[in-house]
């Protein structure tokens, strides 16, 4: 990806030993002060997902990282079509898992 493009407004980013991660399913939970996002990955085979990273926000910032998401995903699906939810999948739920 290009450096232009990876930096916020000229908030310089150093990239240098960042260990990248995948996660295919985000658990959500706040209390009155925070917002916590656990970011995990299950794949086949595993009885239970691996939690990859837990994210601790306050309010605001979260409402700014869903307003940023909201953002770039009308820019995606602007240049590369819609994303169907597939059918069964409820928005805002996570089905499919068996705990």
């Amino acid at each position: 990806m290009d450096k232009e493009k990876q930096e916020p407004r000229g908030v310089p980013l150093d990239f240098e030993g960042v260990e990248t991660k995948y996660a295919n399913l985000a658990i959500l939970s706040h209390s009155q002060a925070e917002f916590i996002i656990d970011f995990a990955r299950i794949l086949p085979g595993l009885k239970k997902p691996e939690v990859q990273e837990r994210i601790i926000m306050t309010p605001l910032h979260t409402k700014l990282l869903l307003h940023a998401l909201s953002e770039n995903m009308k820019k995606y699906e602007d240049r590369f079509g819609k994303i169907e939810i597939p059918a069964g999948v409820k928005e805002g739920t996570i089905t499919g898992f068996k705990a």
